[in-house]
């Protein structure tokens, strides 16, 4: 059976759980190599995983001819860098969210990959989640009408440590955490997001602010056929990993995602307690694993990937109107016009 070199450069917690869902768990996958710019970390992940080369930059791992697809999961300062160099050297890619931070970045990342002839999918995984399929099926066989609203909830359990803001590697919330949701309210109600209208708040942390970033934001959303929405982010809830999504048609409603990780109450003498989701990494585990596996199922057979560049781009332009948003406290248009890519 044919397989598909892959090569995971980033290999902190994201990357290396995709190092490992590549080297056990995806049948049409090779792990050939891992890469960091932390070369002993990349040396401990390959020996850990059994894999033969470990690079301490991309710029190694890209020489390596068993590579023939790369997986990005570097801090998203570094997307639109290695997308763009990735594909100059002629490799199929699968990037993490978000494709770059500005919009200059990401047309000039799809430029290389249009220009190179090779496949570019984007880390959107919810789409992959077996919830979110499922409503997606349901909406398109018209079972709630036409989509008229759109509401969802994304909060992160832990208080980020300020070291993660004063490295300046991510992007602010609406780039690290609310672009997933940007991505599911375009892709569920089926339409373009046309402007958005942000309220944010540090009033619990006010040191954030000094970097350029809330601690949550409330975006309301205008669709260009008429729908409405609205998207919370939350980077410190302390009682769950809280995802969340509502989807209210003309006809009928679709309500995903749950507080509990199994859906058992268990009872004893002080009362009752549910066991509550609390990371990421694992209410989104099968969704990582199927978005690799059908990335490597469309490049063997020759298909173009489902969740493309452009997929990106536009959730992206909803991001960079959102923050301007912020910034202006004013509603924004989207845009997608290169003009504004500065």
């Amino acid at each position: 059976m044919k397989k598909l070199g892959i090569g995971v450069l980033g290999v902190g917690e994201m990357g290396k759980r995709h190092a490992e869902n590549v080297r056990h768990l995806v049948p049409g996958a090779e792990l050939v190599a891992v890469g960091d710019v932390a070369g002993a970390r990349a040396k401990q992940v390959a020996e850990e995983l059994e894999v033969a080369k470990s690079f301490g930059s991309l710029e190694a791992m890209l020489e390596c001819k068993e590579v023939q697809a790369v997986l990005i999961a570097t801090p998203d300062k570094f997307h639109a860098q290695g997308v763009l160099e990735a594909a100059k050297a002629g490799k199929d890619i699968l990037c993490e969210k978000p494709i770059a931070l500005t919009l200059a970045d990401a047309y000039a990342a799809l430029d290389a990959v249009s220009k190179a002839g090779v496949q570019l999918q984007i880390g959107f995984m919810r789409r992959y989640d077996p919830a979110y399929a499922a409503a997606m099926k349901r909406i398109e066989a018209g079972e709630i009408g036409t989509p008229l609203i759109f509401k969802s909830v994304g909060r992160d359990k832990d208080e980020p440590p300020l070291a993660a803001y004063q490295s300046g590697l991510n992007g602010m919330i609406f780039y690290n955490s609310t672009i997933h949701d940007f991505d599911l309210a375009r892709w569920l109600m089926r339409d373009e997001v046309a402007e958005v209208h942000s309220y944010t708040t540090v009033a619990i942390r006010p040191e954030v602010a000094q970097y350029g970033d809330v601690v949550a934001g409330s975006v309301n959303l205008q669709y260009r056929n008429g729908g409405i929405g609205n998207i919370e982010s939350y980077v410190q809830a302390v009682y769950a990993y809280d995802v969340r999504t509502e989807i209210l048609g003309s006809t009928g409603a679709i309500f995903v995602g749950s507080l509990e990780k199994t859906p058992a109450v268990f009872l004893n003498a002080n009362g009752g307690t549910r066991t509550l989701e609390d990371h990421f990494l694992t209410r989104f585990a099968d969704a990582y694993l199927i978005e690799v596996r059908d990335f490597v199922q469309n490049l063997l057979a020759d298909k173009p990937v489902r969740v493309t560049g452009e997929d990106g781009l536009q959730a992206l332009a909803t991001a960079v109107a959102a923050e301007t948003s912020h910034k202006q406290k004013r509603p924004v248009k989207v845009t997608l016009e290169r003009s504004a890519a500065t």
